[in-house]
């Protein structure tokens, strides 16, 4: 199947974070094949824009005019976003139109980081030309409230500015909230969106120590892509919206910015497709192995694998149920994410100490199997159910109480009432346990 074209329009920003390289690693990100139309040069870092080259105007158009003149590149859907001068909007308005290209406007006017991206004598072009034919336009707070020419402190006055700016000619407005006193203090980051009638599109908000650098062009780039895939516009910006929360929140600091991390979704995904498989083939190692059922306690066993930074139980994939042993063989369930909070509660506490021990596996305690990992040269640790705190949990308190001196390879207890002894050995993948466990199995007499 053709992926999708998209378009973006705009300025070049030298650290990477904003502008057409965000539209690009955006477009990417989501799924479809990203073109563009540099209309200036900017030299910025995390300090702010140090100067401007806007690109001559009849430069602009030769772009525009390669791109179309190409049916293997026709665009389908386009985003403008630094437009710098009234002569570069003249050649975009007149391009889109001609061409009939449903767009995204992104009035940018200036920089997070400090300078200006749009010349004085260029906003009325922009309001007479690139906004009234336009699909959807996707102001901040400032830009809503230059546009509009009202003050906008509080959600009410939001709303009142979409829909003057929607008068004006936009088929739609996403007025973006993160500027928005009362939702900020209410702890929401909260858009809304105004076609004739108003939703709101609201998530958490994230809060960074540092000013957030190319948050808003990803956010229209994104629109721009889930709209050129077929979404409809509530879908499409909630859509953009979550993927830029995300890529706020693992976000890089660079310098004295936070930098959005357009990949997180993919690698996000890949993480978890490779923990789901490299879990999957430590089962089939278990099958394979001699000797193994012999250490499945009577709980059962379960082995596990956190995705990198996992945050929570969801984050750990394991057997759905456990692992027994039975006449016929093995019997383990299918692995899946979430579906162990024990294993998950182990890997998590170790973690905490080293994020690289991602996975865990119980087996039965016995003596010989300790001094067979001592043996090795695995680390070994204990803790002592007795001294556990009333209002602990055992797994989380009982890694924590035996890492304190040192991250260990192994961890086991001596039960308790009703609690039977257990060994818990720790890698840094599924697979690396289980080739521990192998190692262990041909120590032992």
């Amino acid at each position: 199947m053709r992926a999708r074209r998209v378009l973006t329009i705009g300025g070049s920003d030298s650290s990477g974070g904003a502008g057409i390289q965000a539209d690009i690693k955006t477009f990417s990100a989501l799924g479809v094949y990203g073109t563009s139309v540099l209309t200036a040069l900017t030299a910025q870092n995390s300090s702010g824009v140090q100067a401007v080259y806007e690109v001559p105007a009849n430069m602009v158009d030769a772009q525009l005019v390669s791109l179309m003149s190409d049916p293997g590149l026709a665009v389908d859907y386009a985003k403008t976003g630094m437009v710098y001068s009234s002569a570069v909007i003249e050649v975009v308005a007149k391009a889109l139109r001609r061409y009939t290209i449903p767009f995204v406007l992104d009035p940018v006017m200036k920089a997070g980081s400090g300078g200006v991206l749009l010349e004085d004598t260029a906003t009325k072009a922009l309001i007479e030309q690139l906004l009234p034919i336009c699909a959807v336009i996707t102001p901040n707070v400032p830009e809503a409230s230059f546009i509009s020419g009202m003050e906008i402190r509080d959600k009410g006055a939001a709303k009142e500015a979409a829909r003057r700016i929607h008068e004006l000619g936009a088929s739609a407005v996403i007025l973006k909230g993160g500027h928005l006193e009362d939702e900020l203090a209410a702890g929401k980051a909260t858009d809304l969106l105004y076609d004739g009638t108003f939703e709101e599109l609201s998530l958490p908000a994230v809060t960074r120590a540092k000013l957030v650098h190319g948050a808003g062009c990803s956010f229209s780039a994104a629109l721009a892509a889930e709209l050129a895939n077929g979404k409809p516009l509530r879908a499409a910006a909630f859509s953009a919206k979550t993927f830029v929360h995300e890529a706020i929140a693992r976000g890089d600091e660079v310098s004295a910015m936070v930098v959005v991390n357009h990949a997180r979704g993919l690698r996000r995904d890949a993480d978890r497709y490779q923990t789901l498989e490299n879990v999957k083939e430590a089962v089939r190692m278990l099958r394979k192995l001699e000797g193994f059922a012999n250490l499945i306690p009577e709980v059962g066993t379960n082995i596990g694998m956190a995705v990198g930074g996992a945050e929570s139980e969801q984050d750990v994939a394991a057997v759905d149920g456990r692992i027994v042993a039975t006449k016929e063989g093995l019997n383990a369930g299918c692995v899946e994410f979430g579906v162990s909070s024990h294993v998950a509660r182990l890997i998590l506490a170790l973690m905490d100490r080293d994020k690289e021990r991602r996975s865990a596996m119980n087996v039965k305690y016995s003596p010989e199997i300790v001094d067979a990992c001592t043996t090795l040269g695995l680390s070994v640790s204990s803790f002592e159910r007795a001294k556990e705190p009333a209002a602990a949990r055992t797994m989380e308190w009982g890694v924590r109480e035996a890492s304190k001196e040192f991250v260990p390879d192994v961890i086991f207890d001596l039960g308790a009432l009703g609690k039977e002894p257990m060994i818990r050995i720790f890698g840094n993948t599924a697979v690396d346990v289980v080739l521990k466990l192998r190692m262990i199995l041909e120590s032992l007499p």
